[in-house]
C-alpha cells in the first residue's frame, strides 16, 4: 500500500470513529469518503470542500489514534457457517438464515472494511484460527448521542443525526430511491426499530418481480434484503435499513426505502426512538 492509499485508510477510519461514516472503508476514497469529510469540516468549523486539506488532517488525527489494530482470529471467528446463498427470493424464503457466504465477509462487516482491503492488509495470510491480522481500527472514538431528529437526504445520499440546536453531528451514507421508486419527501415520525428482521416479501410492491413470484417470508440474517436491522417509519411500507451489500450504498439507488450498511443502521438504530421526526427531503 502506497502513502497515498494509507493516508486515505487513516482518513476513513478515523471518519468511522466519530460518526462522519465513509462508508465501507476501502483506501480508495470516493463520493462518499468526500460527503463524509465535508461534513466533518462543517462541524470543526472549517472549510467544507470536502478536500483533506491540512486543517482538516490536523483535526482528525488529534488524538494520534492509529488506523490499524491487530486482531487474532479465534475459533468462534472463523466456525461460520459461512455458505453461498440463492439469488432468487423465492428459494431465500427457503433458508434456515441469510447468514455470511465467506470468513472474509464477515470479517468485512466486523471491521467495516472491503473484504478487498482485508487482503491487502494481509497479504498471503491464511484466514484461520490464531492467525494475526490487521484491520482497520474502528472502535467509537466516543458514544453517539440521541438526536432530536433524523433527516435523510435524498440529493447528497446521506442519513444525518441533529441535535436541538440544528447541528448535524453524525453523517452515514445511505441509498434513497429511484424514479420508480421515490423517497417519499416529507416529514414522518419513527415507529419502532427491529434488530436481525425477517423480511416480508410482497412482489406486488416491486415494479421488477419476477412474476412467478408469490408473498414469501425471507428469514433473518446479514444477507437478508434489509439487513440486520428495520427503523419502521410512518410511512406505510418504508424504513431505514441495512444491506446485503455494503459496497453499494450511496451508490446504487434503492425500492425506495433508506438503505445504510449494517453497521451504519445498528448506529443509528441504537440512539433513535418511537416518536421522533424522520424528515426525508430532496
Amino acid at each position: 500500500m502506497d502513502a497515498g492509499d494509507a493516508a486515505m485508510l487513516r482518513t476513513q477510519v478515523l471518519l468511522d470513529r466519530v460518526h462522519f461514516s465513509p462508508g465501507e472503508i476501502d483506501a480508495r476514497g470516493g463520493t462518499n469518503t468526500t460527503r463524509a469529510l465535508a461534513a466533518f469540516q462543517r462541524h470543526q468549523g472549517l472549510d467544507a470542500s470536502g478536500e483533506l486539506d491540512a486543517r482538516t488532517w490536523e483535526a482528525l488525527t488529534a488524538g494520534n489514534t492509529p488506523a490499524l489494530v491487530t486482531h487474532t482470529l479465534s475459533a468462534e471467528d472463523v466456525a461460520g457457517p459461512f455458505a453461498a446463498l440463492p439469488e432468487d427470493m423465492m428459494a431465500q424464503a427457503e433458508q434456515a438464515s441469510l447468514g455470511y457466504e465467506t470468513l472474509l465477509e464477515a470479517l468485512g462487516e466486523r471491521f467495516h472494511a472491503a473484504p478487498a482491503l482485508l487482503r491487502r492488509l494481509n497479504p498471503g495470510t491464511e484466514f484461520e484460527a490464531g492467525a494475526q491480522i490487521l484491520v482497520p481500527n474502528i472502535g467509537e472514538a466516543a458514544p453517539l448521542a440521541e438526536p432530536a431528529r433524523v433527516v435523510v437526504s435524498k440529493s447528497d445520499s446521506v442519513v444525518r443525526l441533529v441535535d436541538a440546536q440544528g447541528e448535524v453531528y453524525a453523517q452515514f451514507p445511505a441509498s434513497t430511491g429511484t424514479e420508480r421508486d421515490p423517497l417519499p419527501i416529507g416529514e414522518w415520525t419513527i415507529d419502532g426499530v427491529a434488530t436481525d428482521p425477517t423480511f416480508h416479501y410482497n412482489p406486488d410492491l416491486f415494479w421488477d418481480a419476477d412474476p412467478s413470484h408469490a408473498k414469501a417470508v425471507l428469514p433473518p440474517g446479514p444477507n437478508n434484503p434489509v439487513g440486520t436491522v428495520w427503523i419502521d417509519l410512518s410511512k406505510p411500507h418504508y424504513g431505514i435499513h441495512g444491506t446485503p451489500e455494503p459496497q453499494n450504498i450511496g451508490k446504487t439507488q434503492s425500492h425506495g426505502c433508506i438503505r445504510m450498511t449494517n453497521w451504519s443502521a445498528r448506529r443509528v438504530a441504537e440512539v433513535v426512538k418511537p416518536g421522533m421526526t424522520a424528515v426525508l427531503e430532496e
